[in-house]
């Protein structure tokens, strides 16, 4: 059964660094990555991400689901922006060139084109950040790792809960899943897309009845064992800052000042190829 995000150890650079540097880093990344449409500056991002995602030896299987998912969302996003604004594009670089006209009040400018294209290149520098977090970062010692920089440890373990239970959601979605085809309800590729759509979401209550059966269980079972009662707890899982993590974190501050700087240089985050 495929899994979905979930962390698998190896021998990588990235699985060695400290959860907390990989955290900033995440931080820092989509805060860079929601300030700026220069195209240029998110297309360097995006080939950061694409190496960071091939060094981190991130399997296809750990991460095809979601991003078929998020593919979805974008395509649905992406469409909901012109449909609401299709000048959205005019507006922010100031010219307006119709390529073809659809219907009144609609037609397809090269910089609605061009902004929309911006929207879709954030999304691809932001997802690989995600998908190298979850699959590079220990729950265990990313909980121990928020713990010793201050955050409560009962907040830190409940992270970590959340980190754990990602890939149990998506084996309970395949079970459903399976249960609803093994009724005879096609729900693969051979269906039609809204057939699919349809019948997908219909696995959502049950998915969620699950989850709160989950929740309910663990939660006593932390209740029985005193979780909570003491100020303070150990852990087994904790890894210090090395080099590297210092390395990363500089590496990382250095870029996205660099990137802001070019990004407002002219005093608009909005990059103009026209101009």
């Amino acid at each position: 059964m495929n899994r979905l995000l979930s962390y698998e150890e190896k021998d990588t650079w990235l699985h060695h660094l400290s959860g907390i540097t990989k955290l900033i880093f995440f931080i820092v990344w989509c805060f860079t990555s929601a300030l700026t449409y220069d195209t240029r500056v998110l297309l360097v991002m995006i080939a950061i991400s694409a190496a960071l995602y091939v060094m981190s030896k991130t399997e296809w299987r750990q991460v095809s689901t979601v991003f078929k998912f998020v593919m979805f969302f974008m395509v649905v996003n992406l469409v909901a922006i012109f449909l609401f604004s299709p000048y959205q594009g005019t507006e922010i670089y100031g010219t307006k060139t119709v390529l073809a006209p659809l219907f009144p009040g609609h037609a397809i400018t090269r910089e609605e084109l061009f902004y929309l294209f911006n929207v879709l290149i954030k999304y691809f520098t932001v997802v690989p950040s995600v998908f190298i977090f979850m699959v590079t970062t220990d729950p265990s010692e990313f909980a121990a790792s928020m713990n010793h920089i201050g955050i409560p440890y009962t907040g830190a373990y409940s992270v970590s809960l959340a980190l754990r239970y990602i890939p149990d959601v998506q084996a309970d979605y395949h079970r459903i899943r399976n249960a609803q085809e093994a009724r005879g309800i096609e729900m693969s590729s051979k269906a039609k897309l809204t057939d699919r759509i349809r019948r997908t979401s219909s696995i959502i209550f049950p998915l969620l009845f699950s989850a709160m059966e989950h929740i309910d269980v663990v939660s006593n079972a932390m209740e029985l064992r005193g979780f909570g009662k003491k100020k303070r707890r150990t852990w087994y899982a904790y890894r210090k800052m090395k080099r590297a993590d210092v390395a990363v974190l500089i590496l990382t501050a250095v870029f996205s000042a660099a990137a802001l700087v070019i990004t407002f240089a002219d005093g608009n985050r909005f990059w103009n190829p026209w101009v």
